[in-house]
């Protein structure tokens, strides 16, 4: 499908395009831009990755940006949520405190961190779901 198609928003594999491109965008160094949106990103991708996931399992999920209470939904749906996933509870506050100036102080470290955990929670909802929405 390509990137900008309109697809069902009751699909997992919908939830998983717009996941790979909020991580395309939080990878992206552009000059100019900083670690802060790029972070927003990166929790973006997490938080909708664990969402398709969710809506794979048929498991109903509140609209919130807190991973961690995502992930508690994953646990009780009976799914094994490894610790480099589970690390994506401190992507959380990325949801937030990187709107506004001011809020957040960014490094390259700490982005660094952030963009691998969106990279791990991705590639487990893609293997979450089956890998049948993995790009070739």
């Amino acid at each position: 499908m390509p990137p900008d198609e309109p697809s069902a928003p009751d699909q997992p594999e919908a939830w998983l395009r717009v996941t790979r491109e909020d991580l395309a965008l939080a990878s992206a160094r552009v000059p100019g831009v900083g670690f802060a949106p790029l972070c927003f990103h990166a929790q973006q991708a997490a938080e909708k990755a664990v969402k398709a996931v969710l809506l794979a399992r048929a498991v109903t999920f509140p609209y919130v940006h807190d991973l961690g209470r995502l992930l508690d939904l994953c646990r009780q749906a009976g799914l094994v949520v490894p610790e480099d996933v589970a690390q994506a509870d401190l992507l959380t506050d990325f949801a937030t405190i990187t709107r506004y100036p001011g809020n957040a102080e960014i490094g390259l470290e700490e982005y660094e961190s952030g963009i691998s955990t969106a990279r791990a929670v991705v590639t487990w909802a893609e293997d979450a779901i089956g890998g049948r929405s993995r790009r070739p």
